[in-house]
């Protein structure tokens, strides 16, 4: 069995609300619907949100509302408050205690994806049939062309990947990365000049079901070094985020990650003005 688990927790400082149910498409598809609906029609036969408590009953409503179809398909769903998931603290753990807490809900391999971004079937597809065959050391990862996942405007994080042929090499995280006036696409830290076609990461993977073991044994050692001192703006802010969980195994030969591409254009929301570029960008791709 093939799982899908969409990390819907986030809180939206930015966008000034809930984004995760935000309309889109030309029908009011979310996201979320989207990714539903290329993860199914991959193969995908279980769907396991992770959300806040607060909005967890919207997103049922949602989900029954826009997803009958799939459900009398066999699909099953499945929900998980992820603050109800070790130490309290107003800001979410991160991406990847996201994915950890979903552990009881996924029996088999998965696919994992943000809840603000839009996937295309053709991203989704090679993923899920990479998913199949995953050993336990092994994930998968698409990768994007860096020019293809930027705003309009306004700066955004991006794990920067080195690749060779299909296998990722090391990935790193880049913030204020933005395309300015000359053409140039920089990031403020680390600090430097990206080329266009430079491979990145939008948090579309697969992972083998033994991949929680580990993702655990990072996300507790997180915890230990940062839950202690709570008037620590660093230690609230601070998240425990998957692809520096992948690195750091990666970088310990613990662990290998087969790369699949795609040509398709990123579209996404960070802010409330992103809306309208989403909009219309989704405004001929119903379900």
């Amino acid at each position: 069995m093939l799982t899908l688990v969409v990390m819907a927790a986030g809180l939206g400082r930015r966008f000034g609300g809930d984004k995760q149910l935000a309309a889109v498409g030309p029908e009011g598809e979310s996201f979320i619907d989207y990714a539903v609906s290329a993860a199914t029609q991959a193969g995908a036969s279980r769907v396991v949100m992770v959300v806040r408590s607060e909005i967890e009953a919207a997103l049922r409503r949602h989900t029954e509302a826009h997803h009958q179809t799939q459900g009398d398909a066999g699909v099953t769903f499945a929900y998980v408050c992820q603050d109800q998931h070790g130490p309290r603290r107003a800001k979410p753990w991160g991406t990847a205690h996201a994915v950890w807490v979903a552990r009881d809900e996924v029996p088999g391999a998965f696919l994992v994806c943000n809840a603000d971004d839009y996937y295309a079937p053709a991203a989704m597809a090679p993923l899920a049939s990479a998913a199949a065959d995953l050993k336990y050391n092994e994930a998968c990862l698409c990768g994007y062309q860096l020019s293809k996942t930027l705003p309009a405007d306004g700066a955004v994080s991006r794990g920067v990947c080195r690749v060779s042929g299909d296998q990722l090499l090391d990935i790193v995280e880049h913030h204020g990365v933005r395309r300015h006036s000359d053409g140039t696409i920089r990031a403020a830290d680390p600090v430097g000049d990206l080329p266009d076609g430079t491979v990145v990461s939008m948090n579309l993977w697969a992972f083998p079901q033994a991949a929680f073991d580990w993702i655990g044994e990072s996300v507790e050692r997180f915890w230990a070094e940062h839950q202690d001192d709570q008037d620590d703006q660093d230690d609230l802010d601070a998240e425990c985020l998957l692809p520096a969980v992948v690195a750091q195994r990666m970088a310990a030969k613990q662990l290998s990650v087969r790369m699949v591409y795609t040509s398709q254009q990123w579209v996404g929301v960070t802010s409330a003005e992103d809306l309208t570029t989403a909009r219309k960008t989704l405004s001929q791709t119903p379900l």
